[in-house]
């Protein structure tokens, strides 16, 4: 599978809910750390230190594609001055057919359960997460809590 696939597979786990900006990051990051013979096709990502943790801006520029092709929305977040990330239900439908035919079942469980776990976390105590697991990702941080 291409990184496009699976950063599809990710925004559909989350079966239309909106993903944040760090949420949607740490879900690909972990995801790839994780079950890193997914991406088989084309470049993965390169994860960097940046201000929240593993950054790769590569992730936006696959979610603006999926967008293009009227599988995922990208919104204004009504909190902040930021955007959301969600699969459209094309995109579901799509990533339905990955998860059937490409996605082992066991790495399927797996994106399915970041997905809850990385939104089920205030932002503070994913950044923390994810450092305690990574402490390397905190080099170039700006998060103080």
């Amino acid at each position: 599978m291409t990184r496009r696939d699976l950063v599809l597979a990710i925004l559909a786990a989350a079966e239309g809910r909106p993903y944040t900006p760090v949420q949607i990051q740490k879900a690909v990051f972990l995801v790839c750390d994780n079950v890193d013979e997914l991406i088989d096709q084309g470049p993965g990502f390169n994860f960097q230190p940046y201000d929240y943790g593993p950054f790769d801006s590569d992730v936006y520029s696959e979610i603006d594609g999926l967008q293009r092709q009227g599988l995922a929305v990208v919104a204004p977040s009504p909190r902040g001055s930021w955007n959301t990330y969600a699969a459209t239900d094309a995109g579901i439908a799509e990533a339905n057919d990955l998860f059937e035919q490409e996605i082992p079942d066991e790495d399927g469980d797996y994106i399915k359960n970041i997905s809850n776990w990385v939104r089920s976390l205030s932002f503070s105590s994913l950044v923390k997460s994810i450092y305690e697991e990574y402490p390397e990702m905190r080099a170039n941080s700006i998060f103080k809590g």
